[in-house]
């Protein structure tokens, strides 16, 4: 039986140089999509999905991520004294329990890899997930990372949510090399980080949310560097395949991918359509732009 997964590793140690001048003084991980930051998003996702440890991997001038998910008494207290208490509860939805996260540092930007292995002594001797924050779901079947579990209960091992992209562009990103595949989760038989189309194995890609062995950090610790001269967690994950179960699981939602910035203006268009309380308003201030 699978043990479960309880701890999720967020890196969110990013200058957000795509955002600048925006994240030149906020972490890009703070840029609201509607009414909320994107690690908002994530950390829901991952509480939905019974997620009880939350370890995000910082950098110099994070502490905003920190606050975030803080208590804010004079803040409570004001809205108190107003009678806001629909802002209240907004306010204080974004909050942690003490003692269930945690902030390491990532001191030098050395790939995703590097900054999942920050996390190592935190996480411990026990299977954990990994949230890409830039990337932001919306599904109606659930959070991805709770599909995500679901499928790492049947198949047990490590699982990758995983999709299909148009062969041309998976150079962009980590593509699985697949065996068994029943149409929802593929068996993976080799993985590759931002392959050229003519080399590629397959089109399915690996998309930002990883049920992770603890075992990775064993191949993460010799710090060899891959694509980009950065220590890529894909390198990793592959030394796995063949010594522990590994699957891609699909996965149903619409991804946006808010560290592009077409990508968070789409992110925040489809969040804002799909609320009751917003969508008709921003299609009559759309002049008649958006169906």
């Amino acid at each position: 039986m699978s043990r479960p997964v309880k701890t999720v590793v967020l890196p969110v140690a990013g200058l957000g140089t795509r955002f600048l001048p925006a994240t030149k003084a906020i972490p890009k991980e703070m840029l609201p999509v509607v009414d909320k930051p994107v690690i908002q998003y994530a950390v829901e996702e991952a509480a939905a999905a019974g997620i009880e440890r939350f370890v995000f991997v910082t950098s110099r001038g994070k502490t905003a991520l920190e606050d975030h998910f803080d208590q804010h008494a004079e803040l409570y207290a004001t809205l108190t004294r107003r009678n806001k208490d629909t802002q209240l509860a907004e306010a204080r939805a974004a909050e942690l329990p003490t003692g269930h996260f945690s902030f390491v540092r990532q001191a030098e930007p050395l790939g995703l890899g590097h900054a999942v292995w920050c996390a190592r002594q935190v996480v411990g001797n026990e299977p954990f997930a990994v949230i890409l924050p830039d990337e932001v779901f919306l599904s109606a079947e659930g959070p991805v990372l709770k599909q995500l579990v679901g499928a790492y209960k049947k198949v047990g091992g490590n699982v990758l949510a995983v999709r299909e992209v148009p062969h041309e562009l998976t150079h962009r990103y980590g593509i699985l090399a697949v065996g068994q595949d029943d149409g929802s989760i593929a068996e993976a038989t080799g993985m590759v980080e931002k392959p050229r189309p003519q080399d590629a194995p397959s089109d399915l890609s690996i998309v930002g949310r990883y049920i992770l062995q603890p075992e990775v950090f064993e191949h993460l610790e010799a710090f060899e560097t891959g694509a980009g001269g950065e220590i890529q967690l894909t390198d990793a994950m592959a030394k796995l395949i063949g010594r522990q179960p590994f699957h891609g699981a699909r996965f149903n939602g619409e991804r946006f991918d808010c560290g592009d910035k077409a990508g968070y203006v789409a992110a925040n268009i489809a969040f804002a359509l799909a609320r009751a309380d917003l969508a008709d308003t921003v299609r009559a201030l759309s002049g008649g732009r958006l169906a």
